[in-house]
């Protein structure tokens, strides 16, 4: 087997797999979690890892669409307050930092949203709402072609910026808004 076919075998397959893994994502949750947006002071986004880079990407589309926005650990982030919004991204719903950061948030009256591929996991138990991504699976072809978390962290990727879609035709905004919200440093 070539390299070649291997990257594309690999592209495919996770292709596949994110499709799979999204079409079980309950819409009635999704809607929920949209509602928050529009009900809550602020966004706070936190995920360690992989999933913190996730949850940054997902950070900066938000700001583009006008909410005010924070990633929980930079060192310009306000303290989160009653009436925020905070989302925590985990696979396994039990890192440490994550699950702390669920009760402090829980504890301090924000909603919190959990997105984590483990539906008993101990930052659901502190969620308002978990969107639950199943992404394990036994397959040999994970191991060679999606290895540790990928199928997790694509899947929440594509399913953010689903959200942000979303959110963008609610917000009655188009993609020209956005970019004014864009750094302009960049451009």
């Amino acid at each position: 087997m070539s390299k070649k076919t291997i990257f594309y075998d690999s592209i495919v397959y996770i292709q596949r797999k994110v499709k799979e893994i999204l079409n079980k994502v309950s819409n009635v949750e999704i809607e929920k979690v949209k509602k928050l947006f529009f009900t809550s002071n602020r966004i706070f986004l936190y995920g360690a890892g992989r999933s913190g880079l996730v949850a940054k990407a997902f950070a900066i589309r938000l700001m583009h669409l006008g909410f005010q926005t924070f990633v929980i650990g930079e060192t310009i982030t306000a303290p989160v307050q009653k009436g925020d919004l905070v989302i925590i991204i985990s696979g396994s719903g039990e890192t440490i930092p994550a699950v702390m950061t669920a009760e402090i948030a829980r504890n301090l009256e924000a909603s919190v949203v959990s997105i984590t591929g483990k539906r008993k996991s101990d930052i659901a138990r502190f969620a308002d709402i978990t969107l639950y991504i199943s992404a394990s699976c036994n397959d040999v072809e994970r191991k060679k072609f999606a290895p540790l978390g990928t199928l997790f962290e694509a899947s929440v990727w594509i399913l953010l910026d689903g959200l942000i879609a979303d959110l963008l035709e609610s917000k009655k905004e188009t993609e020209t808004d956005m970019r004014g919200r864009h750094a302009t440093l960049q451009q």
